[in-house]
């Protein structure tokens, strides 16, 4: 579970894509890696992030994702986020764990 604040932006979340049959890194080198966030129980995508550069590496599997204020511009409550990624080879790869976030309102 990720811990987050309404309205923040900045915020990054780091995920590592390995393989389940050996655990080797998923090179990402040339992909679109996405999470995409909807409010838990809804089938409604909030939001789409692309992985940023910044913090990223690639070659090891770890992308980062780096929230906008719109991103978390939403009500206090629980959310998950599912990351998928084209790989330069065209296949597209979703990961199965859902990423679960709680979001609390802000104090102002």
């Amino acid at each position: 579970m990720e811990y987050l604040v309404a309205g923040d932006q900045g915020i990054q979340l780091q995920v590592k894509l390995t393989r389940n049959n050996d655990g080797s890194a998923v090179d990402l080198t040339g992909s679109t890696t996405v999470m995409r966030i909807r409010k838990k129980g809804t089938t409604t995508v909030l939001s789409t992030i692309t992985n940023s550069s910044s913090g990223s590496d690639l070659t090891s599997g770890i992308a980062v994702f780096e929230f906008s204020a719109s991103d978390l511009d939403v009500d206090a409550g629980k959310y998950e986020g599912e990351v998928e990624a084209t790989l330069a080879t065209g296949e597209k790869s979703t990961v199965y764990e859902i990423i679960e976030f709680y979001i609390r309102a802000d104090f102002d």
